[in-house]
């Protein structure tokens, strides 16, 4: 479903109760990329990843399109960076009870300085009900960024909300899709490679794939369905290939 004309942006239920919106730009060199956001519905609803502050009006329209944006009352982010939580701001003031979520440490050096209503901190493991499902935190410091990277599970549908891993290059079309995505995103990575290859990024992938994730809500390109713990140990096999890795 096309929600703006004007930015393309669109949204496609994923899994049950989950939306991902995207929206395509064109880069300088005249390719196209994605920016995703993920609403999961419930009692409590949580949009994973705010999108950056330029396209809050039409990400706005995209939630709005689903239910009323005053319901949201959690926006994740996986660390800070624009297009994470550059329009957290003004989603928190779009949804009055709303508040952020995110690692305590993206909390102790960040967000409780950036974001205009306290943010709730979650630890290594921690659950938060969202009503009839169940978000689970997981450290992943450096894994790909920084110290505050931090990514979230949906209990129910085991729903992956993976952020900057695997993302893949063009418009982000099909919403959905059991094809190659580790192929096009490494090689998108690898000539400007954003990992920060710290010591523990393989051990921190293969817990990941531990939990035996269905789908994984990737932040840039297609979501994904299938058996995500292989693929997530294929990725740490790939990552370990290359120096520092």
């Amino acid at each position: 479903m096309i929600t703006n004309a004007q930015s393309d942006t669109k949204v496609h239920e994923i899994a049950d109760g989950i939306y991902r919106i995207n929206t395509p730009v064109a880069l300088p060199d005249g390719q196209r990329f994605s920016f995703n956001q993920y609403l999961v519905v419930d009692d409590a609803p949580l949009l994973f990843h705010s999108g950056p502050r330029q396209l809050f009006g039409p990400v706005r329209e995209a939630i709005a399109a689903v239910m009323p944006v005053e319901r949201l009352r959690y926006v994740g982010l996986s660390h800070v960076e624009a297009d994470e939580c550059g329009s957290l701001n003004l989603l928190l003031a779009a949804a009055p009870g709303a508040v952020p979520v995110c690692s305590q440490v993206a909390a102790m050096v960040s967000m409780n300085d950036l974001a205009d209503r306290p943010p709730r901190a979650l630890a290594d493991g921690e659950l938060l009900s969202l009503g009839r499902r169940e978000i689970q935190w997981f450290d992943t410091p450096h894994v790909p960024h920084g110290w505050d990277c931090g990514l979230m599970m949906e209990r129910l549908t085991k729903t992956f909300f993976c952020g900057d891993l695997f993302t893949q290059p063009g418009a982000g079309a099909p919403a959905l899709t059991e094809g190659d995505i580790l192929g096009p995103s490494e090689a998108f990575r690898q000539p400007m490679d954003y990992f920060a290859h710290a010591p523990d990024t393989g051990a921190t992938l293969r817990r990941l794939a531990a939990e035996d994730p269905r789908t994984l809500a990737c932040m840039h390109g297609s979501a994904w369905r299938g058996d995500g713990a292989a693929l997530l140990h294929r990725l740490a096999e790939t990552v370990a290939g290359r120096p520092g890795g």
